[in-house]
């Protein structure tokens, strides 16, 4: 009996259709003109700015690593864009809203170690508008409601490289600051045509208290932010956006979404700001199946 629903399980994933995808064209959403159209113009000129070669604190992920971790490809009208996400239940996926507002429609891709890569574990869904939920709150001009929820076309099959993440229960009323904190994603490791990284990669550096990060940000801090340290390199890197912050508890536990940094994110030493999970657990819920 066990022989047999483990042939149904993997009958069920090679039969799902496989979603091509044309990657010369992906690009970080950092890179679409429609992200800078909220950035200040005194702070245009970071747009310049570009990141190293080679994010060099940025490590490789095991495969598994992150079996939470998704990747979304959003279709736009002037191209293709690269966020992060994180699954939530079989059917939804979490991530930013700046990642898609606008979208078309998009495919998410769960599973993958290597997101250009035909994997036998990585599965590749559709989502359309309809499926997109953003927080009525979002502002464009400060980043505030900085979230959002995808509902796939058709539920992903979870298996040991696709597990949904644990969120912080009703009760948590830590801030963790000081905590370790660790972002994984797909994000930009060179300068040149704005590659992304085939591969899931992480870094870890501790989660800064508000106020530290208020020192650097100002008033775009609130208490719907969570930061990271940039201390010695970058957080997290163009590309990332809407992907997890996680932190080690009892079980491993997602505290933020990554919403904004420096622009590219990680090119000059500004600490990398957050959606905070905690604050928008009850419209996470709310908005997904879980």
């Amino acid at each position: 009996m066990k022989h047999l629903a483990l042939f149904i399980t993997v009958l069920t994933v090679s039969c799902a259709e496989w979603i091509e995808i044309d990657w010369s064209k992906v690009r970080p959403i950092h890179t679409f003109d429609r992200y800078w159209a909220h950035i200040p113009d005194k702070l245009q000129y970071l747009r310049q700015l570009v990141p190293p070669i080679r994010m060099i604190d940025r490590q490789d992920a095991t495969p598994g690593q992150f079996p939470y971790q998704a990747a979304l490809i959003l279709n736009f009208t002037d191209g293709l864009a690269l966020c992060g996400g994180t699954i939530l239940t079989k059917n939804c996926i979490l991530t930013a809203a700046h990642c898609v507002e606008d979208v078309l429609r998009g495919t998410a891709i769960v599973g993958a170690h290597d997101i250009r890569q035909d994997e036998p574990t990585q599965q590749r869904i559709a989502f359309v508008t309809d499926g997109i939920s953003m927080h009525s709150g979002f502002t464009r001009a400060s980043l505030r409601n900085d979230i959002a929820t995808v509902r796939l076309s058709r539920p992903m099959t979870f298996n040991g490289r696709v597990i949904p993440i644990r969120l912080p229960v009703a009760t948590d009323i830590r801030t963790f600051g000081y905590w370790s904190g660790t972002v994984s994603g797909f994000g930009q490791t060179s300068k040149e045509n704005f590659n992304t990284s085939t591969e899931l990669m992480f870094v870890r550096k501790p989660i800064l208290t508000n106020m530290e990060c208020y020192r650097y940000w100002g008033n775009r801090i609130d208490m719907q932010n969570i930061c990271l340290s940039a201390a010695g390199g970058p957080g997290a890197c163009s590309g990332d956006s809407g992907g997890p912050l996680t932190v080690k508890s009892a079980k491993i536990l997602q505290v933020g979404i990554v919403s904004f940094g420096p622009p590219g994110l990680c090119s000059i030493g500004k600490p990398s700001v957050f959606m905070r999970v905690t604050h928008f657990r009850n419209w996470i819920i709310r908005n997904s199946d879980l």
